[in-house]
């Protein structure tokens, strides 16, 4: 059977809004410019490179109507191949661990998506992701014609972003003075970097981590959102990528999404929020007259449980509403 994939929902991939957040720094020398990425049909910047990524292997003929997708994923990636993998008739597999959100496996579930849970870290290292991609392996031998997309080694993954976020930027501020953009897999900034340092434009990259994760040489620890960060280093990392790191921990993605529903009205997931924190810490260094453009990347509904939930942020946080309302009028 041959599968397709053009047409239909594949059509409103991209091309996203990137508005001025004009409210938020309205008291800063500096205009930055969100890419909302949440208004992807997916709901997250991962629609851009799952299409890629099975377009590629569908025109390669690594992918054909008798395959199975798998990958692993913290839950965006997941929702962007359970969604287009509906769409073109292949079955889909996810192996997530316990940080996935409930919001999250409902939404792959819904889209026939199938759910593999690792319980249990790896062994060596305590960390999930290793689990996770021991568990993909395991797939891989078991179901035949199996697939792995792989969006921490797929050079497609990059490539999405290359041929159209960082594109799109382009065609609408030129050559932006910063690029603001989270870390996780690497190949959002992979790409962006590459179209960005290709035309040799001066922007300034800001690669935003979590703390806790281990890439840019960052120290192991405990991290509450997925999406941001990574406790294994992928392949599509390069040391060079960002010509500055901004570490942010969860609170400062609280904060962050805060800010933006407070003042902007734009209801975003936790690494937008680390974005806006990140953009906030250094604020002080961006020279008067820059352009900053920002990647939003997912969307705020699946972090009602968690962001955007009081009581949480009170008990795992420490924080308390007044707390996260000072300084934000």
């Amino acid at each position: 059977m041959t599968v397709r994939l053009d047409g239909g929902i594949t059509e409103a991939i991209g091309r996203t809004p990137l508005i001025r957040l004009q409210q938020l720094f309205r008291h800063e020398p500096f205009e930055v410019y969100g890419k909302l990425e949440w208004m992807n049909p997916g709901g997250s910047a991962k629609d851009r490179p799952a299409l890629y990524m099975l377009r590629e292997a569908i025109r390669r003929g690594e992918v054909t109507g008798g395959s199975v997708i798998v990958e692993s994923s913290s839950g965006n990636l997941a929702i962007s191949l359970a969604q287009l993998c509906r769409y073109s008739g292949l079955r889909f597999i996810c192996v997530v661990d316990p940080r996935t959100t409930e919001q999250h496996k409902q939404i792959i579930r819904s889209f026939g998506g199938e759910i593999d849970l690792v319980t249990q870290p790896d062994a060596l290292t305590g960390e999930f992701l290793p689990a996770r991609i021991q568990r993909v392996k395991e797939l891989l031998r078991q179901i035949p014609g199996a697939y792995w997309t792989n969006q921490y080694g797929n050079p497609d993954n990059a490539l999405a972003h290359s041929e159209t976020t960082m594109q799109e930027i382009g065609e609408q501020l030129g050559a932006a003075d910063y690029l603001f953009c989270g870390v996780s897999s690497c190949g959002t900034i992979r790409g962006c970097m590459e179209y960005i340092r290709s035309r040799k434009w001066p922007t300034k990259i800001v690669a935003v981590d979590a703390e806790g994760s281990i890439l840019f040489g960052g120290e192991k620890g405990t991290r509450r959102f997925p999406g941001l960060g990574a406790a294994k280093i992928p392949d599509l990392y390069r040391q060079d990528m960002a010509d500055l790191v901004i570490k942010v921990s969860d609170a400062d993605c609280v904060e962050g999404c805060r800010d933006l529903i407070r003042h902007e009205a734009i209801l975003a997931g936790a690494s937008s929020g680390g974005v806006i924190a990140a953009i906030r810490r250094i604020g002080g260094s961006i020279p008067d007259g820059s352009v900053c453009a920002a990647i939003l990347p997912d969307r705020g509904e699946r972090y009602l449980d968690t962001v955007f939930n009081d009581e949480w942020v009170r008990r795992e946080l420490g924080l308390t509403i007044s707390t996260l309302a000072e300084g934000l009028e």
